[in-house]
Order: structure tokens, then C-alpha cells, then sequence
């Protein structure tokens, strides 16, 4: 239901939409039937409920199918996907990581935690994620590695980067969290580089309940790696390893493991993931189209490739309005519009992590893009209503504030 007035809901107006916008239902019906499957096998089973069991298995098989080939281990966490596909490079310690300016903290408090020196990429002119110069300008001869991170669901230019990081003897991490299934130039991302990490937790496009993560590799090797890191140092792939034997582990790692019932979860969304991004990217195809057409104020950002929508960008042209972009975007998430109106995750903005930094850490690009934009909320029941109402909405704000 929607109503359009001139004055604006935050000066006491009534917004342009009145009910709430869709809520995802994430844990769905076929999430439930796969739980209660799980729960129901191991209530028939001897064996007491485990973890890298029946369910984990087929989650990580359907994973890498998903993929086009490849490994993969479920573990507890998406920091933790990261911090052990992260272990599993076997970098020097102290060396330099190369890492997105624009990125939750559990990769940044990965490399502080693994005895590496992050190293802060600014992003590209207009985006929040890093090209090529930016990754080539912060190497030095102590980098050996990048996380390169698929920030709001757009793959990176990720065989450019990837190509320039192993010509000079850098490995790449891809953090592919909010990217879950996004294809640039006809593969996964996720595939172009040494290991990939992807989380699973419950907001993200292809969930595994609460918390959860992924680690990926197209390589047995550095998967095997990853295996024993996520697992105290076991060897499992070993025919002769005795899991009761500790005697014959490889080396300290912590225990990320996960749980049959959350990948039970998993393996549903993952069966929907592909229908999941289609009805976002459809969302996200009309919105872009009509603010295009009708806006003189916003527009909603490109993304490259092919997309698996987080959330949507809208840049606003601060030379065209009279408030700052703030006002504006609370103004539009005051008409009933679910948004972020200034994106957090820029690491030059948390205190605690400034002492770890370098000196000269500095991201203006990442910067100036989250000073001149919001970030639209979208998820894959947003149809053609949420596309009228935050048009709506964004054109009403823009009548009020504009120049």
C-alpha cells in the first residue's frame, strides 16, 4: 500500500509506503524439511550426531558443482572461511597482506591475528571495490598476499588481479561473502584465485542458519591444507589417519568445524541460490532502468559482470541537491524505504584498528563513494511494487531537495 503526499515523512508527512518491505524468509519451506531430514536421520542413526558427516558431504559436493569443480569444506564461520583458507596460503609471518579498504572485520582481524601486517587498498573511483591500480599500488616486496574481497554482491576484475598478483609471486585469497554465485567472464568468482572464502551466515545470499562459512579451492593441495587448518591439524584425507591418534597432526590449528544440521540448511539454499540471485538481479534491472529515466537526482550503481545482489548502491549527485546525502537518504528510508544511509565498513573509520595500520593507509575513493551514496536493501522477494514505491520515495525526497 502505498501514498504519495508532497510533505515529507520526516518532516511529519505520511511516507510512500506504509507497510514494511518483504522480508527474505531465508529459512524457508524446503530449509525446513532439509532440517528436519537431518534431525530425522540422525534420530534413526547409532551414530550420535557428528560433524564432517553425511550432510556436510553433500553440502560441499553440491558447493562444488555449483562451482564448475574444485574442494570445499564447510566450517563454523564466515570469519572463519577466511581465517583458515587464510592459514592455508602458509605465508611468511610478518609479511604484508594486501586488503579491500571497504570489508567486514573478520578479515582484517584475521591477518592481525596470524601474525601478518595488513596493508589497506583504496577502492576504485566510484565503487567500493578495489581494481587493479589499487592492488598494484600497495605492493611492495614484503606482500604475499591479497584478500580480494567481492564487495555488495559485484565480482571484481578478478583475472586482471589475479594475473598481476602471480606474476609477482602473490597469492590471492577471494572473499566472495556477498558474492555467492556472481560470474565474471563466465566463471564463479571464487575460482580464479588460490582459495576462496564465502560466508554462510544467515543474511547472506546462500545460508546455513545462523553462522557458517565455506572454504574453496580448485586444488587439491591447498585444499588438504585447509582441511587440517580448520580441524586442529589433522591430516584427513590420510586412509591411515586414526582421528583418536593426535600423535600424527601437522601442526597447531584451531577447531572451526561445523554441524550436520546447519549444513542440512546449506544444501536448500544452496539448491536455490541460482533462483535466488535471478530474482534480485531482476529487481535490480528495473530499478536501474527506471531511476535512470526518471531521476535527475540518483542513479543506481553499475555493477560488472554478472551480479549476485547484497545490496544496491544509489549515487546521488551532491552538486543537485541542497541537503547532504545523509539527509537525504534518511529522508528516503523515512518514506518506508528499507536502507543503510552510510555504509560502516571502511576501516580507516574503526578506532581500534588504526593502530595496526600503516602510516600511510589512506582510502579517499572508498571514501567519496560512501559520502555520495546509500545502500538499498534488497533481497529475492522484492518485485515490481518495491521498485514503484522506491522510486516514489526517491522522487519525492528529490522534489523536496533538490537544487
Amino acid at each position: 500500500m502505498t501514498t504519495n503526499t508532497s510533505t515529507l515523512a520526516i518532516h511529519g508527512g505520511a511516507p510512500v509506503r506504509s507497510i514494511p518491505m518483504p522480508s527474505r524468509k531465508a529459512f524457508g519451506d524446503e530449509e525446513m524439511r532439509s532440517l528436519l531430514e537431518a534431525a530425522q536421520y540422525y534420530r534413526d542413526s547409532p551414530v550420535d550426531l557428528p560433524y564432517q558427516d553425511h550432510f556436510e558431504k553433500a553440502f560441499c559436493e553440491e558447493f562444488v558443482k555449483f562451482m564448475g569443480g574444485g574442494y570445499a569444506d564447510a566450517v563454523a564461520t564466515g570469519t572463519a572461511s577466511v581465517f583458515v583458507a587464510l592459514q592455508a596460503l602458509d605465508l611468511p609471518k610478518g609479511s604484508e597482506v594486501i586488503l579491500s579498504g571497504v570489508v567486514d572485520s573478520g578479515p582484517l582481524n584475521s591477518i592481525l591475528f596470524l601474525g601478518y601486517v595488513p596493508v589497506i587498498a583504496d577502492t576504485a573511483p566510484g565503487s567500493y571495490n578495489i581494481d587493479v591500480a589499487q592492488f598494484k599500488a600497495r605492493c611492495t616486496d614484503r606482500t604475499s598476499a591479497l584478500i580480494a574481497v567481492h564487495c555488495a554482491g559485484e565480482a571484481l576484475a578478478i583475472d586482471e588481479i589475479v594475473d598481476a598478483a602471480h606474476a609477482s609471486g602473490i597469492k590471492v585469497l577471494e572473499d566472495c561473502s556477498q558474492a555467492p554465485g556472481a560470474v565474471w567472464k563466465g566463471k564463479r568468482v571464487g575460482t580464479f584465485g588460490d582459495i576462496a572464502a564465502t560466508s554462510t551466515m544467515y543474511r547472506k545470499s546462500l545460508m546455513s542458519g545462523s553462522s557458517g562459512g565455506i572454504v574453496y579451492a580448485t586444488k587439491e593441495k591447498i585444499y588438504q591444507r585447509a582441511l587440517a587448518c580448520a580441524d586442529r591439524g589433522k591430516p584427513l584425507w590420510r586412509d591411515d589417519y586414526n582421528i583418536r591418534d593426535p600423535r600424527t597432526n601437522l601442526f597447531p590449528a584451531l577447531n572451526w568445524n561445523t554441524d550436520e544440521l546447519s549444513c542440512a540448511i546449506g544444501l536448500a539454499s544452496l539448491r536455490r541460490l541460482e533462483d535466488t540471485i535471478a530474482r534480485r538481479t531482476r529487481f535490480l534491472d528495473s530499478l536501474s532502468k527506471r531511476l535512470q529515466s526518471e531521476s535527475q537526482v540518483c542513479r543506481v550503481y553499475k555493477f560488472r559482470g554478472q551480479p549476485s545482489p547484497f545490496f544496491v548502491p544509489v549515487v546521488v549527485d551532491l552538486e543537485k541537491i541542497s541537503c547532504p546525502k545523509i539527509t537525504f537518504a534518511n529522508a528516503v528510508q523515512a518514506e518506508g524505504i528499507d536502507l543503510n544511509p552510510h555504509y560502516a565498513f571502511l576501516v580507516t573509520d574503526w578506532q581500534y584498528a588504526l593502530p595496526y595500520l600503516p602510516a600511510d593507509t589512506a582510502i579517499p575513493n572508498a571514501i567519496a563513494f560512501r559520502d555520495s551514496s546509500f545502500n538499498l536493501f534488497v533481497n529475492e522477494n522484492y518485485g515490481d511494487d518495491e521498485v514503484d514505491d522506491t522510486i516514489k520515495a526517491i522522487l519525492k525526497v528529490e522534489a523536496c531537495f533538490a537544487r
